[in-house]
């Protein structure tokens, strides 16, 4: 898997969270999609590092998350 910490320069409207974060401040991540790339920050750290993979790699994540229960 290819992952990449940076700053990734993305722009604030292309950033989302999960429609299952709440208002509360709690524990959320953030994802932009861009050509080839995925990133990935806190949500209570917006100016704080970005984690960049790989669409597939995302798609991996996101499917494996998916079946786990909590």
């Amino acid at each position: 898997m290819n992952v990449q910490r940076s700053r990734a320069a993305v722009p604030e409207a292309a950033w989302f969270k999960s429609s299952y974060s709440t208002g509360n401040g709690g524990e959320c991540v953030e994802v932009a999609e861009a050509p080839g790339a995925v990133h990935i920050r806190d949500s209570k750290v917006r100016t704080g590092p970005v984690l960049t993979v790989t669409p597939q790699a995302w798609a991996g994540f996101v499917g494996l998350a998916a079946d786990q229960t909590i």
